[in-house]
């Protein structure tokens, strides 16, 4: 081949109108990208959005992350490429038998990325992403009996399914807060109609509730004994299919988690608060952490030929899914059995008491890192396939039989539906029933107060501390100003400007 005009030719040999119309296509793109993703930001800002804002940043680092990938395996392509092996410890541990390889006749037909060359003045030129059936790093390694540790087509094809996993992660990740949180939302008219009607706190003193005539426990109470234990588990693994949260649950969770940490603002906006908490969690959940990327290390070591790694990993999501969202419903019949165990009758509204011994190893945060596992595992599959296919063909090896594909996809959009619908909203509203809120309850600026008044705290105590004569004295003092300082953080803080209160009846305080 000559040097210019062919395929395969480098900057030296390409007509500098090419040059010019690819680079100003590449940068304007991004550039749009980076200038919605700014703009998107500051209106998260304006809208006092931090949680969104936050986990906006969070798509940003994903994004710097690939783009430094994507700069290493450029950068070091060649250096990877001409690292020499021997043959034998390559015939082991493969996705695709040798025995269905195609013959050397066949790769420059069917291959679809070639190593093509182009023969300029005294050298040869390769370009990533081209294939033909001679490499320089083939021909270096041969020389010396050996064989690339990995090829640039393999290099370059393990770099767009890297970015594919980041994309689709984050992509499913958006899409099942959008649907979830749609769902959350449609709990608002129970909200509204609590306010208008449950305000009279004089009329709920007076009034005698019996436990096991109330909606909330003939849901969910089955009756006393150990031997209801196994039923207990089954109705809670049903019930997330159906009718995951109820009017009598959300109304019922609701008062426990305002008698238990709002007492004093009955008219708290328990909806709101339940919105903003799950945004902030969004955050953590829409990056790919350290121990995600160990998880996609994994499954590339053991996705070797006839292991059908890739279809048994398809149940981790689904099996956890289901465990998830069964220990989250049983949360709830926990909290009516405790109720209904106790008392034939109370005083006033059915209250449950939230903790965190309903939880496993009494920690609610650990639902949110497998919902994080589940999410990401899913995306994963789904982009592991789509790989494949586009990269390989429907037919391939690695994709494997259709006895295999299908039932993946159909477990895949499963787990995304149902995550959507159920888990994400019982996780939402469940987790509150621990025995501490979350810092979503306050304003952001009210955040800044407790932590400034936490530090002034500090000096203070320091400063006690070391006067040795009036040390007592001093101590009084500061333990005065910062109780004045802690009653005025905390008056402001009982009264959340967005979520605080909501209306009532009219000459209600």
């Amino acid at each position: 081949m000559s040097g210019g005009g062919e395929e395969g030719t480098t900057l030296e040999y390409t007509p500098t109108w090419v040059v010019a119309l690819v680079c100003t296509v590449i940068v304007a793109i991004s550039l749009g990208v980076e200038r919605f993703l700014h703009y998107t930001g500051k209106y998260l800002k304006r809208n006092d959005q931090k949680p969104l804002y936050e986990a906006l940043q969070k798509v940003k680092e994903e994004l710097m992350l690939l783009g430094f990938i994507s700069l290493l395996l450029t950068v070091f392509q060649n250096a990877i490429s001409h690292v020499c092996v021997p043959v034998d410890i390559t015939k082991h541990m493969l996705p695709c038998s040798l025995r269905e390889a195609p013959t050397e006749g066949d790769t420059a037909t069917t291959s679809h990325f070639q190593l093509s060359f182009s023969i300029a003045p005294g050298r040869i030129r390769r370009l990533l992403a081209e294939t033909s059936t001679v490499s320089s790093e083939t021909g270096t390694c041969a020389a010396k009996n050996k064989v690339p540790l990995l090829s640039t087509e393999a290099l370059h094809h393990l770099h767009i399914f890297i970015f594919v996993l980041a994309i689709v992660h984050v992509t499913f990740c958006a899409l099942t807060v959008l649907f979830g949180g749609a769902r959350i939302r449609q709990w608002k008219h129970w909200e509204d109609s609590i306010a208008r009607d449950n305000y009279d706190s004089r009329q709920a003193l007076n009034k005698v509730t019996h436990v096991h005539q109330h909606a909330f426990i003939k849901e969910h109470f089955l009756g006393i004994g150990k031997d209801l234990a196994l039923l207990g588990w089954l109705h809670s693994f049903f019930k997330q299919f159906y009718g995951a949260v109820t009017k009598a649950d959300y109304t019922t969770l609701r008062l426990g988690f305002i008698t238990a940490h709002c007492k004093s603002n009955p008219k708290f906006n328990f909806h709101k608060y339940m919105i903003r908490a799950l945004e902030d969690d969004f955050k953590r959940v829409v990056g790919i952490s350290w121990y995600l990327w160990i998880f996609v290390i994994v499954f590339l070591l053991l996705n070797v030929n006839g292991w059908h790694t890739y279809f048994w990993i398809a149940f981790i999501p689904f099996i956890l899914l289901l465990a998830v969202g069964t220990k989250l419903e049983h949360v709830i019949t926990q909290l009516a059995h405790e109720v209904a165990e106790k008392h034939v009758a109370i005083e006033g509204d059915l209250v449950v008491e939230p903790s965190d011994k309903h939880f496993w190893f009494r920690q609610p945060r650990i639902v949110l890192f497998l919902i994080h596992f589940i999410l990401f595992q899913n995306a994963f599959e789904i982009a592991f396939f789509f790989w494949i296919w586009v990269q390989y063909g429907f037919d391939s090896c690695i994709m494997g039989q259709v006895l295999y594909i299908v039932p993946r996809l159909i477990i895949g959009v499963f787990v995304q539906v149902l995550c959507s619908y159920s888990t994400l909203p019982l996780y939402a509203i469940v987790t509150q029933m621990g025995s501490s809120f979350k810092p979503a309850i306050f304003n952001e600026h009210l955040q800044v107060d407790l932590v400034n008044w936490a530090q002034k705290a500090k000096k203070k105590t320091r400063a006690a501390a070391g006067d040795g004569s009036g040390s007592g004295q001093a101590s009084s003092q500061g333990s005065s100003t910062i109780g004045v300082q802690l009653g005025r953080v905390f008056r402001k803080a009982s009264v959340p400007e967005d979520i605080q209160t909501q209306p009532g009846p009219e000459g209600s305080t």
